[in-house]
């Protein structure tokens, strides 16, 4: 239905938009009628931090996508009949 993407770090906003033209191109992600945009995109150009003794690696960018499905319908209906 629509798609956030919240990047950090060492990104350059020309990559981050021909990254999503490229996907609304080839049309691989379909968005609701009532939604034309589809996409929310921000930058924080602070590089991403790490906890110290932590498990991740310090890295130069990252990005945070959060987004939301009508196929998530499907797992419900699997198990909704538990709760009539």
């Amino acid at each position: 239905m629509a798609c956030c993407l919240m990047y950090r770090g060492d990104v350059v906003p020309k990559d981050v938009n021909a990254a999503v033209a490229t996907i609304k191109t080839k049309r691989t992600i379909q968005f609701v009628d009532w939604c034309p945009t589809g996409f929310k995109c921000g930058i924080n150009y602070q590089p991403p931090s790490v906890v110290p003794g932590g498990d991740l690696a310090k890295v130069q960018r990252a990005v945070c996508m959060i987004s939301n499905s009508t196929s998530v319908v499907e797992v419900f209906s699997r198990i909704d009949h538990k709760f009539d």
